[in-house]
Protein backbone atom coordinates (compact mmCIF):
# COMPACT_ATOMS: atom_id res chain seq x y z
CA UNK A 1 0.00 0.00 0.00
CA UNK A 2 2.85 2.41 0.77
CA UNK A 3 4.46 1.76 -2.62
CA UNK A 4 1.11 2.31 -4.32
CA UNK A 5 0.68 5.63 -2.52
CA UNK A 6 4.15 6.78 -3.56
CA UNK A 7 3.49 5.79 -7.17
CA UNK A 8 0.17 7.67 -7.23
CA UNK A 9 1.79 10.83 -5.83
CA UNK A 10 4.68 10.67 -8.28
CA UNK A 11 2.34 10.23 -11.24
CA UNK A 12 -0.21 12.83 -10.24
CA UNK A 13 -0.15 16.13 -12.10
CA UNK A 14 -0.65 19.37 -10.14
CA UNK A 15 -4.30 20.46 -10.06
CA UNK A 16 -5.00 23.40 -12.39
CA UNK A 17 -8.05 25.43 -11.40
CA UNK A 18 -8.83 26.11 -15.07
CA UNK A 19 -8.28 22.54 -16.20
CA UNK A 20 -11.17 20.30 -17.24
CA UNK A 21 -12.11 17.77 -14.52
CA UNK A 22 -10.87 14.28 -15.37
CA UNK A 23 -13.48 11.97 -16.83
CA UNK A 24 -13.99 8.47 -15.42
CA UNK A 25 -12.30 5.79 -17.46
CA UNK A 26 -14.55 3.62 -19.57
CA UNK A 27 -11.96 1.08 -20.61
CA UNK A 28 -11.87 -0.77 -17.27
CA UNK A 29 -13.34 -4.25 -17.23
CA UNK A 30 -15.60 -4.69 -14.16
CA UNK A 31 -14.88 -8.40 -14.22
CA UNK A 32 -11.16 -7.80 -13.82
CA UNK A 33 -11.80 -5.36 -10.97
CA UNK A 34 -14.01 -7.91 -9.24
CA UNK A 35 -11.30 -10.55 -9.57
CA UNK A 36 -8.74 -8.20 -8.04
CA UNK A 37 -10.78 -6.60 -5.27
CA UNK A 38 -13.49 -9.20 -4.83
CA UNK A 39 -17.21 -8.70 -5.07
CA UNK A 40 -19.20 -7.30 -2.16
CA UNK A 41 -20.44 -9.92 0.26
CA UNK A 42 -24.03 -9.12 -0.62
CA UNK A 43 -23.38 -9.97 -4.27
CA UNK A 44 -21.65 -13.21 -3.32
CA UNK A 45 -24.61 -14.15 -1.14
CA UNK A 46 -27.07 -13.42 -3.94
CA UNK A 47 -25.11 -15.49 -6.42
CA UNK A 48 -24.73 -18.44 -4.07
CA UNK A 49 -28.41 -18.44 -3.09
CA UNK A 50 -29.49 -18.17 -6.74
CA UNK A 51 -27.59 -21.36 -7.48
CA UNK A 52 -28.94 -23.09 -4.37
CA UNK A 53 -32.61 -22.50 -5.20
CA UNK A 54 -32.24 -23.33 -8.90
CA UNK A 55 -33.71 -26.82 -9.20
CA UNK A 56 -32.37 -27.16 -12.75
CA UNK A 57 -28.78 -27.19 -11.45
CA UNK A 58 -26.95 -30.34 -10.43
CA UNK A 59 -27.34 -31.19 -6.76
CA UNK A 60 -23.60 -31.07 -6.21
CA UNK A 61 -23.57 -27.48 -7.47
CA UNK A 62 -26.47 -26.56 -5.19
CA UNK A 63 -24.82 -28.16 -2.20
CA UNK A 64 -21.56 -26.39 -2.97
CA UNK A 65 -23.42 -23.08 -3.23
CA UNK A 66 -25.08 -23.65 0.15
CA UNK A 67 -21.77 -24.58 1.69
CA UNK A 68 -20.27 -21.44 0.22
CA UNK A 69 -23.18 -19.39 1.50
CA UNK A 70 -22.54 -20.63 5.03
CA UNK A 71 -18.76 -20.58 4.97
CA UNK A 72 -17.23 -17.92 2.77
CA UNK A 73 -13.50 -17.72 2.26
CA UNK A 74 -11.41 -14.66 2.94
CA UNK A 75 -11.66 -11.88 0.40
CA UNK A 76 -7.99 -12.29 -0.49
CA UNK A 77 -8.86 -15.27 -2.70
CA UNK A 78 -6.88 -16.05 -5.83
CA UNK A 79 -8.05 -13.97 -8.77
CA UNK A 80 -9.05 -16.95 -10.90
CA UNK A 81 -11.21 -18.65 -8.30
CA UNK A 82 -14.88 -19.01 -9.05
CA UNK A 83 -17.65 -17.51 -6.94
CA UNK A 84 -18.35 -20.83 -5.26
CA UNK A 85 -14.69 -21.17 -4.35
CA UNK A 86 -14.48 -17.66 -2.91
CA UNK A 87 -17.77 -17.54 -1.02
CA UNK A 88 -16.91 -19.17 2.32
CA UNK A 89 -17.66 -18.24 5.91
CA UNK A 90 -19.90 -15.43 4.74
CA UNK A 91 -22.94 -16.03 6.89
CA UNK A 92 -20.72 -16.44 9.96
CA UNK A 93 -20.10 -12.69 9.90
CA UNK A 94 -22.83 -11.02 11.93
CA UNK A 95 -23.27 -8.14 9.47
CA UNK A 96 -23.87 -10.59 6.63
CA UNK A 97 -26.32 -12.55 8.77
CA UNK A 98 -28.26 -9.35 9.32
CA UNK A 99 -28.23 -8.72 5.58
CA UNK A 100 -30.47 -11.77 5.10
CA UNK A 101 -33.41 -9.60 6.08
CA UNK A 102 -32.37 -6.66 3.89
CA UNK A 103 -31.79 -8.94 0.90
CA UNK A 104 -35.06 -10.87 1.46
CA UNK A 105 -33.23 -14.18 1.82
CA UNK A 106 -35.00 -15.69 4.82
CA UNK A 107 -37.99 -16.88 2.78
CA UNK A 108 -35.94 -18.59 0.03
CA UNK A 109 -33.78 -20.33 2.62
CA UNK A 110 -36.77 -21.51 4.63
CA UNK A 111 -38.54 -22.66 1.48
CA UNK A 112 -35.66 -25.05 0.79
CA UNK A 113 -36.56 -26.82 4.04
CA UNK A 114 -40.23 -27.32 3.19
CA UNK A 115 -39.81 -27.93 -0.55
CA UNK A 116 -40.64 -31.62 -1.17
CA UNK A 117 -38.06 -31.74 -3.98
CA UNK A 118 -35.19 -30.75 -1.66
CA UNK A 119 -32.94 -33.66 -0.85
CA UNK A 120 -31.96 -34.50 2.70
CA UNK A 121 -28.45 -33.23 2.01
CA UNK A 122 -29.77 -29.86 0.91
CA UNK A 123 -32.04 -29.63 3.93
CA UNK A 124 -29.16 -30.48 6.26
CA UNK A 125 -27.02 -27.73 4.72
CA UNK A 126 -29.86 -25.21 5.07
CA UNK A 127 -30.31 -26.15 8.73
CA UNK A 128 -26.61 -25.49 9.23
CA UNK A 129 -26.90 -22.07 7.59
CA UNK A 130 -29.94 -21.10 9.65
CA UNK A 131 -28.32 -22.15 12.90
CA UNK A 132 -25.18 -20.18 12.12
CA UNK A 133 -27.15 -17.07 11.12
CA UNK A 134 -29.34 -16.84 14.24
CA UNK A 135 -26.98 -17.92 17.00
CA UNK A 136 -26.27 -15.07 19.46
CA UNK A 137 -27.92 -12.67 17.01
CA UNK A 138 -31.13 -11.07 18.37
CA UNK A 139 -31.88 -9.26 15.13
CA UNK A 140 -31.59 -12.41 13.01
CA UNK A 141 -33.60 -14.40 15.56
CA UNK A 142 -36.41 -11.87 15.37
CA UNK A 143 -36.39 -11.85 11.57
CA UNK A 144 -36.47 -15.63 11.22
CA UNK A 145 -39.04 -16.12 13.98
CA UNK A 146 -41.43 -13.95 11.96
CA UNK A 147 -41.76 -16.90 9.55
CA UNK A 148 -43.06 -19.17 12.37
CA UNK A 149 -40.38 -21.78 11.66
CA UNK A 150 -40.57 -23.81 14.88
CA UNK A 151 -42.83 -26.58 13.60
CA UNK A 152 -40.66 -26.99 10.52
CA UNK A 153 -37.43 -27.21 12.52
CA UNK A 154 -38.99 -29.60 15.03
CA UNK A 155 -40.18 -31.88 12.24
CA UNK A 156 -36.57 -32.70 11.41
CA UNK A 157 -36.18 -34.34 14.83
CA UNK A 158 -38.72 -36.98 13.89
CA UNK A 159 -37.49 -40.59 13.75
CA UNK A 160 -38.73 -40.54 10.14
CA UNK A 161 -35.65 -38.46 9.30
CA UNK A 162 -33.17 -41.23 8.68
CA UNK A 163 -29.93 -39.28 8.92
CA UNK A 164 -28.65 -38.68 12.43
CA UNK A 165 -26.52 -35.84 11.06
CA UNK A 166 -29.63 -34.07 9.78
CA UNK A 167 -31.35 -34.47 13.13
CA UNK A 168 -28.26 -33.09 14.86
CA UNK A 169 -28.23 -30.08 12.52
CA UNK A 170 -31.92 -29.54 13.33
CA UNK A 171 -31.01 -29.29 17.03
CA UNK A 172 -28.24 -26.86 16.08
CA UNK A 173 -30.69 -24.60 14.22
CA UNK A 174 -33.26 -24.91 16.98
CA UNK A 175 -30.67 -24.03 19.62
CA UNK A 176 -29.61 -20.93 17.74
CA UNK A 177 -33.23 -19.76 17.56
CA UNK A 178 -34.18 -20.54 21.19
CA UNK A 179 -31.12 -19.46 23.17
CA UNK A 180 -31.61 -16.05 24.84
CA UNK A 181 -34.89 -15.70 22.95
CA UNK A 182 -37.91 -15.62 25.25
CA UNK A 183 -40.29 -14.99 22.34
CA UNK A 184 -39.27 -18.23 20.62
CA UNK A 185 -39.38 -20.25 23.85
CA UNK A 186 -42.90 -18.93 24.48
CA UNK A 187 -44.02 -20.55 21.20
CA UNK A 188 -42.59 -23.98 22.05
CA UNK A 189 -45.68 -25.24 23.86
CA UNK A 190 -48.07 -24.41 21.01
CA UNK A 191 -45.69 -25.99 18.51
CA UNK A 192 -45.41 -29.18 20.58
CA UNK A 193 -41.71 -28.53 20.91
CA UNK A 194 -41.20 -29.74 24.47
CA UNK A 195 -42.62 -33.17 23.62
CA UNK A 196 -40.29 -33.34 20.61
CA UNK A 197 -37.27 -32.52 22.78
CA UNK A 198 -38.40 -35.09 25.34
CA UNK A 199 -38.44 -37.80 22.66
CA UNK A 200 -35.12 -36.59 21.25
CA UNK A 201 -33.49 -37.40 24.61
CA UNK A 202 -34.00 -41.03 23.57
CA UNK A 203 -32.80 -40.61 19.99
CA UNK A 204 -30.86 -43.52 18.52
CA UNK A 205 -27.98 -41.14 17.77
CA UNK A 206 -26.11 -40.20 20.94
CA UNK A 207 -24.96 -36.92 19.35
CA UNK A 208 -28.57 -35.75 19.12
CA UNK A 209 -29.14 -36.61 22.78
CA UNK A 210 -26.06 -34.65 23.86
CA UNK A 211 -27.15 -31.57 21.92
CA UNK A 212 -30.66 -31.65 23.34
CA UNK A 213 -29.42 -32.05 26.92
CA UNK A 214 -26.99 -29.16 26.40
CA UNK A 215 -29.78 -27.01 24.96
CA UNK A 216 -32.05 -27.67 27.94
CA UNK A 217 -29.31 -26.71 30.38
CA UNK A 218 -28.67 -23.48 28.47
CA UNK A 219 -32.35 -22.56 28.48
CA UNK A 220 -32.52 -23.24 32.24
CA UNK A 221 -29.78 -20.74 33.14
CA UNK A 222 -31.59 -17.70 34.62
CA UNK A 223 -31.06 -14.29 33.08
CA UNK A 224 -31.77 -12.72 36.48
CA UNK A 225 -34.08 -12.91 39.51
CA UNK A 226 -37.08 -12.00 37.35
CA UNK A 227 -36.51 -15.15 35.28
CA UNK A 228 -37.48 -17.64 38.00
CA UNK A 229 -40.73 -16.40 39.60
CA UNK A 230 -41.95 -18.54 42.47
CA UNK A 231 -38.59 -20.24 42.94
CA UNK A 232 -37.82 -21.58 46.38
CA UNK A 233 -35.08 -19.82 48.29
CA UNK A 234 -31.89 -21.82 47.85
CA UNK A 235 -28.28 -21.08 48.79
CA UNK A 236 -26.09 -19.90 45.94
CA UNK A 237 -25.22 -23.02 43.91
CA UNK A 238 -21.64 -24.01 43.33
CA UNK A 239 -20.00 -22.92 40.10
CA UNK A 240 -23.01 -20.95 38.83
CA UNK A 241 -22.14 -17.42 37.80
CA UNK A 242 -24.67 -14.81 38.78
CA UNK A 243 -25.92 -12.41 36.10
CA UNK A 244 -24.02 -9.17 35.69
CA UNK A 245 -26.06 -6.04 36.33
CA UNK A 246 -24.92 -3.27 34.00
CA UNK A 247 -26.42 0.24 34.25
CA UNK A 248 -27.54 1.37 30.81
CA UNK A 249 -28.59 4.96 31.39
CA UNK A 250 -27.45 8.09 33.16
CA UNK A 251 -29.96 7.46 35.93
CA UNK A 252 -28.76 3.90 36.28
CA UNK A 253 -25.15 4.96 36.60
CA UNK A 254 -26.06 7.62 39.15
CA UNK A 255 -28.12 5.14 41.16
CA UNK A 256 -25.25 2.65 41.13
CA UNK A 257 -22.83 5.31 42.34
CA UNK A 258 -25.16 6.32 45.19
CA UNK A 259 -25.70 2.75 46.39
CA UNK A 260 -23.92 1.49 49.47
CA UNK A 261 -20.79 -0.58 48.92
CA UNK A 262 -21.13 -4.31 49.16
CA UNK A 263 -20.53 -5.89 52.57
CA UNK A 264 -16.88 -6.61 53.11
CA UNK A 265 -15.77 -4.08 50.51
CA UNK A 266 -12.80 -1.95 51.43
CA UNK A 267 -12.08 1.65 50.57
CA UNK A 268 -8.76 3.42 50.48
CA UNK A 269 -10.06 6.39 52.48
CA UNK A 270 -11.70 4.42 55.29
CA UNK A 271 -11.09 5.85 58.74
CA UNK A 272 -9.44 3.56 61.27
CA UNK A 273 -11.75 1.90 63.73
CA UNK A 274 -11.63 3.00 67.33
CA UNK A 275 -11.52 -0.62 68.38
CA UNK A 276 -8.44 -1.35 66.32
CA UNK A 277 -6.28 1.67 67.26
CA UNK A 278 -6.44 4.34 69.98
CA UNK A 279 -6.99 7.94 68.99
CA UNK A 280 -3.65 9.78 69.20
CA UNK A 281 -3.44 12.79 71.48
CA UNK A 282 -3.24 16.23 69.87
CA UNK A 283 0.30 17.31 69.19
CA UNK A 284 1.81 20.75 68.78
CA UNK A 285 4.14 19.40 66.11
CA UNK A 286 3.02 19.89 62.54
CA UNK A 287 1.56 16.70 61.11
CA UNK A 288 2.71 15.41 57.73
CA UNK A 289 0.10 15.94 55.05
CA UNK A 290 -1.01 12.91 53.01
CA UNK A 291 0.53 12.75 49.59
CA UNK A 292 -1.81 12.79 46.60
CA UNK A 293 -1.26 12.17 42.93
CA UNK A 294 -3.12 14.40 40.51
CA UNK A 295 -3.88 12.45 37.35
CA UNK A 296 -5.72 15.25 35.55
CA UNK A 297 -4.63 18.74 36.78
CA UNK A 298 -7.48 21.17 37.07
CA UNK A 299 -7.43 24.85 36.37
CA UNK A 300 -7.25 25.48 40.10
CA UNK A 301 -3.94 23.67 40.43
CA UNK A 302 -2.53 25.77 37.61
CA UNK A 303 -3.61 29.07 39.17
CA UNK A 304 -0.87 31.60 40.03
CA UNK A 305 0.42 31.74 43.59
CA UNK A 306 -0.92 35.23 44.23
CA UNK A 307 -4.49 34.30 43.17
CA UNK A 308 -7.11 34.92 45.86
CA UNK A 309 -8.19 31.89 47.87
CA UNK A 310 -11.61 30.50 46.99
CA UNK A 311 -14.49 31.04 49.37
CA UNK A 312 -15.72 28.30 51.70
CA UNK A 313 -18.89 27.73 49.68
CA UNK A 314 -16.92 27.49 46.45
CA UNK A 315 -14.53 25.02 48.08
CA UNK A 316 -17.40 22.87 49.30
CA UNK A 317 -18.99 22.93 45.86
CA UNK A 318 -15.72 22.04 44.17
CA UNK A 319 -15.14 19.23 46.68
CA UNK A 320 -18.59 17.79 46.05
CA UNK A 321 -18.06 17.99 42.31
CA UNK A 322 -14.69 16.28 42.57
CA UNK A 323 -16.08 13.45 44.67
CA UNK A 324 -19.06 12.81 42.38
CA UNK A 325 -18.46 10.18 39.71
CA UNK A 326 -18.30 11.35 36.14
CA UNK A 327 -21.48 10.31 34.37
CA UNK A 328 -21.44 10.09 30.62
CA UNK A 329 -24.62 10.68 28.65
CA UNK A 330 -26.65 7.54 27.89
CA UNK A 331 -25.49 5.78 24.77
CA UNK A 332 -27.82 4.57 22.06
CA UNK A 333 -28.39 0.82 22.20
CA UNK A 334 -28.05 -1.09 18.94
CA UNK A 335 -30.93 -3.56 18.57
CA UNK A 336 -28.53 -6.34 17.66
CA UNK A 337 -26.04 -5.84 20.49
CA UNK A 338 -25.79 -7.62 23.81
CA UNK A 339 -26.62 -4.27 25.40
CA UNK A 340 -30.11 -4.67 23.93
CA UNK A 341 -30.47 -7.84 26.00
CA UNK A 342 -29.41 -6.01 29.16
CA UNK A 343 -31.83 -3.15 28.59
CA UNK A 344 -34.71 -5.61 28.21
CA UNK A 345 -33.91 -8.64 30.40
CA UNK A 346 -37.34 -10.15 29.79
CA UNK A 347 -36.39 -10.71 26.14
CA UNK A 348 -33.77 -13.30 27.16
CA UNK A 349 -35.65 -14.85 30.12
CA UNK A 350 -35.99 -18.53 29.21
CA UNK A 351 -35.39 -20.27 32.54
CA UNK A 352 -38.90 -19.95 33.98
CA UNK A 353 -40.81 -21.34 30.96
CA UNK A 354 -38.25 -24.11 30.50
CA UNK A 355 -38.39 -25.19 34.16
CA UNK A 356 -42.19 -25.33 34.00
CA UNK A 357 -42.01 -27.35 30.78
CA UNK A 358 -39.71 -29.87 32.45
CA UNK A 359 -42.32 -30.41 35.13
CA UNK A 360 -45.40 -30.25 32.90
CA UNK A 361 -44.30 -32.22 29.82
CA UNK A 362 -42.39 -35.10 31.41
CA UNK A 363 -38.94 -33.84 30.51
CA UNK A 364 -37.76 -34.14 34.10
CA UNK A 365 -38.75 -37.77 34.23
CA UNK A 366 -37.10 -38.43 30.85
CA UNK A 367 -33.85 -36.75 31.90
CA UNK A 368 -33.53 -38.92 35.00
CA UNK A 369 -34.59 -41.99 33.03
CA UNK A 370 -31.94 -41.28 30.41
CA UNK A 371 -29.37 -41.75 33.18
CA UNK A 372 -30.86 -44.66 35.09
CA UNK A 373 -32.19 -46.62 32.12
CA UNK A 374 -30.55 -45.33 28.92
CA UNK A 375 -31.92 -46.30 25.52
CA UNK A 376 -29.41 -48.35 23.48
CA UNK A 377 -27.37 -46.33 21.02
CA UNK A 378 -24.61 -46.88 18.51
CA UNK A 379 -24.35 -49.25 15.57
CA UNK A 380 -24.35 -52.29 17.85
CA UNK A 381 -27.08 -51.02 20.17
CA UNK A 382 -24.81 -51.07 23.21
CA UNK A 383 -26.21 -49.90 26.54
CA UNK A 384 -22.95 -48.56 27.93
CA UNK A 385 -23.38 -45.14 29.45
CA UNK A 386 -21.95 -42.13 27.64
CA UNK A 387 -20.02 -39.90 30.07
CA UNK A 388 -20.49 -36.78 27.92
CA UNK A 389 -24.25 -37.24 27.72
CA UNK A 390 -24.45 -38.08 31.42
CA UNK A 391 -22.58 -34.87 32.28
CA UNK A 392 -24.95 -32.73 30.19
CA UNK A 393 -28.03 -34.35 31.74
CA UNK A 394 -26.68 -33.94 35.26
CA UNK A 395 -25.86 -30.30 34.60
CA UNK A 396 -29.43 -29.75 33.43
CA UNK A 397 -30.75 -31.32 36.63
CA UNK A 398 -28.28 -29.32 38.72
CA UNK A 399 -29.28 -26.03 37.05
CA UNK A 400 -32.96 -26.84 37.46
CA UNK A 401 -32.59 -27.62 41.16
CA UNK A 402 -30.15 -24.90 42.19
CA UNK A 403 -29.92 -21.96 39.78
CA UNK A 404 -33.66 -22.12 39.05
CA UNK A 405 -34.36 -22.58 42.75
CA UNK A 406 -36.69 -25.56 42.26
CA UNK A 407 -35.11 -27.49 45.14
CA UNK A 408 -35.35 -31.28 45.48
CA UNK A 409 -36.79 -33.25 42.57
CA UNK A 410 -40.29 -34.71 42.83
CA UNK A 411 -40.41 -37.99 44.71
CA UNK A 412 -40.34 -40.53 41.82
CA UNK A 413 -37.57 -38.76 39.92
CA UNK A 414 -35.64 -37.97 43.11
CA UNK A 415 -35.69 -41.58 44.26
CA UNK A 416 -34.58 -42.81 40.84
CA UNK A 417 -31.75 -40.29 40.70
CA UNK A 418 -30.69 -41.21 44.24
CA UNK A 419 -30.40 -44.88 43.30
CA UNK A 420 -28.41 -44.00 40.20
CA UNK A 421 -26.00 -41.74 42.07
CA UNK A 422 -25.51 -44.32 44.80
CA UNK A 423 -24.68 -47.04 42.26
CA UNK A 424 -22.26 -44.83 40.34
CA UNK A 425 -20.58 -43.65 43.53
CA UNK A 426 -19.91 -47.22 44.57
CA UNK A 427 -18.53 -47.95 41.11
CA UNK A 428 -16.26 -44.87 41.08
CA UNK A 429 -15.14 -45.18 44.69
CA UNK A 430 -16.66 -42.00 46.13
CA UNK A 431 -17.63 -38.44 45.32
CA UNK A 432 -14.21 -37.54 43.98
CA UNK A 433 -14.51 -40.28 41.38
CA UNK A 434 -17.94 -39.06 40.34
CA UNK A 435 -16.72 -35.47 40.05
CA UNK A 436 -13.80 -36.50 37.86
CA UNK A 437 -15.94 -38.73 35.65
CA UNK A 438 -18.55 -36.05 34.94
CA UNK A 439 -16.26 -33.02 35.03
CA UNK A 440 -18.08 -31.60 38.05
CA UNK A 441 -16.87 -30.17 41.31
CA UNK A 442 -17.41 -32.07 44.51
CA UNK A 443 -19.80 -29.36 45.67
CA UNK A 444 -21.87 -29.86 42.53
CA UNK A 445 -21.99 -33.61 43.17
CA UNK A 446 -23.24 -32.92 46.70
CA UNK A 447 -25.86 -30.51 45.42
CA UNK A 448 -27.08 -33.18 43.02
CA UNK A 449 -27.37 -35.55 45.96
CA UNK A 450 -29.39 -32.97 47.85
CA UNK A 451 -31.63 -32.56 44.81
CA UNK A 452 -32.22 -36.31 44.97
CA UNK A 453 -32.58 -36.04 48.78
CA UNK A 454 -29.63 -38.36 49.15
CA UNK A 455 -27.43 -37.52 52.12
CA UNK A 456 -23.96 -36.38 50.90
CA UNK A 457 -20.92 -38.28 52.18
CA UNK A 458 -19.15 -36.67 55.13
Amino acid sequence: MENLLRWSIANSAPRDANATPPQPRSDLDPGVIDMILGKPDSELMKEALAVAVDESREEDDRLQALDNFEMVSARMAAPLQTVTDRVRQLIEQIDNANNLEKLNMWEPLHSLLINPTSSEDIQMQVLWILGTAVQNNPSAQHSYLALSPLRTLLSFLSPAVRSGKTRAKAVYALSGLLKHNAAAVAQMADAGGWAVLRDALQDSDITVRRKVAFLLNTLLIPAGPHDVPGARQQPAPANVQQPLQVPTSTQGVAAASDSDPAPGATTTAAAPSSASAPTPAPSSQPQPQPQAVTLHPSSASAAPADAPAPSASASASASASASAPAVSPPQSVHPNSHASMVTDPSSIATAGPTARALERDGLLRTLVGALADPVPHGPDGEREGDADFEEKVLRSLHTYSTACGRGPLPAPEGAQLARYLREQEEKEGGEEGLAERWNLTRDEVRELKQAAELQPAT
